[in-house]
C-alpha cells in the first residue's frame, strides 16, 4: 500500500479572487496525475477561458458547464456569444443542462412546500462542505450526462466549482452519472474555501 502525502490550498474567502489559485492547481494537479478531463462551472465563460488557458497545449479536455436556459430569465441563457467563440475555438466543450441539485425537485417544493430528497442532499452539501464543492459534484454528473467525460471504475476528472463567481474549490473525483450518485468518489481536495458562505 502506497500513503500519498499532498498539501491542500485553503482559502480565507469564498469567492472569485481564489480563481487563478484554483486553475493553477487544478493544472499542475492534472498534470501530475495524468488526468485528462477538467469540468469546470463557468456561468459567463470566464473562469472556463482561464481554465482553457493554463492547460493550452496540453492534451486535457476543459468542459465547461453552464446554467441552463431561463434560470434567472426565461428563455435566455447566461453565456455571451463572444465568450462562447473564444471557448470553441480554444477546443473547449460548453455543456448546458439542467442543475442536478433543483430541476423538477425545486419546483415542487416552491409550490408545495416541504423539501425533496434531492433538496436535502444539496442543502447538506452546501452546508458542510460550501456552495462550490455542492457545485463541483454537480458539474461533473452534468458533463457525465451529457457524455463529454469518461465514466468508469477507473476514470479520475479534476471538478471546479465555485461561490457565486469565480472558482474557489478543486477536486479530483471518479465520476459518475445522475442516477448512480452513490457511485460519485471524492479521491482529493486540491482547494476549497476554510469558512463557508452561510
Amino acid at each position: 500500500m502506497v500513503n500519498v502525502e499532498k498539501s491542500i490550498i485553503y482559502f480565507d474567502e469564498v469567492g472569485k479572487e481564489n480563481t487563478d489559485n484554483v486553475v493553477n492547481a487544478a493544472a499542475s494537479r492534472a498534470e501530475e496525475l495524468g488526468i485528462k478531463y477538467i469540468v469546470i462551472a463557468s456561468t459567463s465563460g470566464d473562469s472556463a477561458i482561464k481554465m482553457a488557458t493554463a492547460v493550452k497545449d496540453t492534451d486535457i479536455n476543459v468542459i465547461s458547464v453552464t446554467h441552463q436556459y431561463g434560470l434567472r430569465e426565461g428563455g435566455k441563457w447566461e453565456m455571451d456569444a463572444d465568450k462562447l467563440r473564444i471557448l470553441e475555438d480554444m477546443g473547449t466543450t460548453v455543456t448546458t443542462q439542467s442543475h442536478l441539485f433543483s430541476g423538477v425537485e425545486r419546483s415542487i417544493s416552491k409550490r408545495l412546500g416541504g423539501a425533496s430528497r434531492i433538496d436535502v442532499i444539496s442543502d447538506t452539501l452546501r452546508a458542510v462542505f460550501g456552495k462550490g464543492f455542492k457545485v463541483a459534484l454537480e458539474v461533473t454528473m452534468m458533463a457525465a450526462d451529457s457524455g463529454h467525460i469518461p465514466v468508469s471504475e477507473d476514470t479520475e476528472i479534476i471538478a471546479i466549482g465555485g461561490t457565486r463567481e469565480g472558482a474557489d474549490v478543486a477536486l479530483v473525483l471518479r465520476p459518475a452519472h445522475s442516477h448512480d450518485f452513490f457511485s460519485l468518489q471524492v479521491r482529493e481536495i486540491i482547494a476549497m474555501p476554510r469558512v463557508k458562505e452561510n
